[in-house]
């Protein structure tokens, strides 16, 4: 039973940040990856179109015998994260934006938070904010187009470096210290985010060491460790692009093959 492989998905690519984290926690791990392309970015998904998504995803990780399932999505976690550990009887690990360490690095109390609109608005994102910032000053912002641009491969493009000024400079000019990822998407474009920030002092923090110890710690208690050597990890996507075939490559800094899963 150990041997079975652990299910993360996400809106697209971006979850293969969470991917890279548990790889290197959890090295003998056998992984599945679903990156639901064709219908990212999940941030803009009307939320009924969201379950019917998330049911699709899950049900085939339990085709594929998954022994836990890591939603590597905040926003699919803000939204749908009770209503999957109620359908499904397997361990489901869940992110959320790294409000708590944030608030407590932070010298300026002035923290700066990038994520979707769904996450934005939902309450588990404000219940963090309640619980670990309130004495703190957040800006935060809804930034729409990075999701597509690391979906692109286009980390450090013309537009996408406009972008991330035009999301980030205010921020700076408030004086913020700390940065909050709040989407497994943008780690992906911390370097261009600390080209842009230049010399003014800024620590990025995501969430995604975070996730892979949890999944250490979920698999301990249970007894589901894989006691065996890595076997293989597989990656799926409802997109058939060759073009992701390349952004897969290109993030994982290796040759990968996609499988395309219609619905």
């Amino acid at each position: 039973m150990s041997a079975r492989p652990i299910g993360i998905f996400d809106s697209g690519v971006g979850g293969l940040s969470i991917l890279k984290a548990i790889k290197q926690q959890l090295p003998d791990e056998n992984l599945l990856y679903f990156a639901d392309s064709q219908y990212a970015p999940y941030g803009e998904l009307d939320e009924t179109i969201l379950k019917q998504r998330c049911l699709f995803i899950a049900d085939f990780f339990i085709q594929k015998n998954a022994k836990a399932m890591v939603i590597a999505c905040n926003t699919a976690t803000a939204l749908m994260a009770e209503w999957l550990r109620a359908e499904y009887d397997i361990p489901i690990i869940a992110i959320e934006p790294a409000i708590k360490p944030a608030a407590q690095i932070t010298r300026t109390n002035a923290i700066g938070v990038f994520a979707t609109q769904h996450t934005l608005n939902s309450e588990r994102y404000n219940s963090l904010l309640e619980r670990f910032a309130k004495d703190k000053t957040v800006y935060q912002s809804a930034c729409e187009g990075f999701v597509e641009q690391v979906e692109k491969g286009e980390l450090n493009s013309l537009k996408t470096i406009a972008l991330i000024e035009q999301y980030l400079l205010p921020m700076l000019d408030n004086n913020i210290d700390t940065l909050v990822l709040g989407c497994t998407h943008y780690p992906f474009l911390s370097d261009a985010i600390q080209s842009v920030a230049g010399q003014h002092p800024l620590t990025i923090v995501d969430n995604a060491n975070a996730v892979s110890l949890q999944a250490t710690r979920v698999l301990t208690e249970l007894g589901l460790s894989n006691l065996k050597p890595h076997e293989s990890d597989e990656f799926f996507s409802s997109s058939n692009s060759q073009s992701l075939q390349e952004v897969f490559s290109k993030l994982l800094l290796n040759n990968t093959h996609v499988n395309y899963i219609a619905d």
